[in-house]
């Protein structure tokens, strides 16, 4: 799977996928490299589109549309931060009665 990984490195960095870098980005990721894979990937990647196959091959997700706060939402919020003021409060009047 690390040759795979190095090869679509390669593609992303719009760098040629040869042998030389793939051997140099293995070997950079600590991987024992295996001159026979990383032959044998080369010449199955030669002809090969790879952004097409990636886009046939990923998934889209669908995207939920965005929509505004409802009203439960905002009242929800307003409600935590008048409680989060009242805490600070107490704790005001806590240590102005220690050292008041």
């Amino acid at each position: 799977m690390e040759y795979v990984y190095a090869a679509l490195l390669l593609h992303s960095a719009g760098r040629k996928i040869d042998e030389d870098s793939m051997k140099r980005i293995l070997e950079a990721a600590g991987v024992q490299v295996n001159d026979a894979k990383v032959k044998a990937l080369i010449s199955s990647l030669e002809g090969v589109n790879i952004d097409d196959i990636l886009k046939e091959s990923l998934p889209v997700a669908p995207t939920a549309p965005v929509t505004a706060p409802s009203e439960e939402k905002k009242e929800k919020e307003e409600k935590k931060e008048e409680k989060k003021e009242e805490k600070k409060e107490e704790a005001a009047a806590g240590l102005a009665a220690l050292f008041g």
